[in-house]
């Protein structure tokens, strides 16, 4: 029975001479041979699959099978849903295409990116082109200037044989969750806001006291 591509081996199909085996809970019920486990399964109706082939021993599990079968895709379609494929896009141009021609592919470059593709461009030169390969970078630089807005150049230009090519990746959009607050970059500190610590005050210079002095004694007159 081919299930997540391999053969998935039930009931009587199991061949391992002893078996680990788990409940339909997930709960250990150690390891017995095929014939005892399966006689476990068929006594609550369900049935015995091999989960785990490569393991030693090959571990079983008591479930319904058809239940196994749904719980099993159901992961595979998952898995496959959260699985994003990007497409590769090409987009052929010459040499000396003309304005027009160069407007019409940039736009359908514009296109596969916006719908989330990879875009391989291509200036094929051909006969005397070969030695004006100079024309086919100077036309890859101004369709990477042209479509910078939803795409970045992934591989920068390069000689591939007789043509030259490179790919165009779509930008990725900025994240949902940031705020626009935190990606700008932090406002400058105005100079005026800025306190320049003030200098100290000196410190008063104490005014001189004049100490007083004791009265000399008075000398008597002499003869008095």
């Amino acid at each position: 029975m081919p299930i997540a591509d391999r053969f998935v081996r039930i009931n009587e199909r199991i061949r391992a001479r002893e078996i680990r085996v788990i409940n339909e809970e997930g709960g250990q019920l150690g390891i017995m041979p095929p014939y005892e486990a399966l006689k476990l399964a068929r006594s609550q109706g369900l049935d015995l699959v091999e989960v785990a082939p490569t393991a030693n021993p090959p571990v079983c599990r008591i479930i319904n099978y058809g239940k196994y079968l749904y719980q099993l895709s159901k992961r595979q379609h998952e898995a496959r849903k959260n699985q994003k494929s990007i497409e590769l896009k090409e987009v052929k141009m010459r040499p000396r295409t003309s304005a027009h021609d160069f407007e019409t592919k940039r736009n359908k470059v514009i296109d596969f990116l916006r719908e989330g593709a990879k875009v391989k461009v291509t200036v094929m030169f051909r006969g005397r082109e070969m030695a004006h390969r100079d024309l086919g970078f100077k036309m890859m630089e101004r369709l990477a200037e042209e479509v910078g807005e939803v795409g970045v150049v992934e591989t920068r230009p390069k000689i591939e044989g007789p043509n030259l090519s490179t790919i165009i990746g779509a930008k990725k959009a900025p994240g949902k969750g940031s705020s626009p607050q935190a990606s700008r970059p932090a406002a400058a500190t105005s100079p005026a806001t800025i306190r320049k610590p003030q200098p100290k005050p000196a410190p008063m210079p104490v005014a001189a006291v004049p100490v007083p002095t004791a009265p000399e004694p008075s000398q008597g007159k002499p003869g008095g």
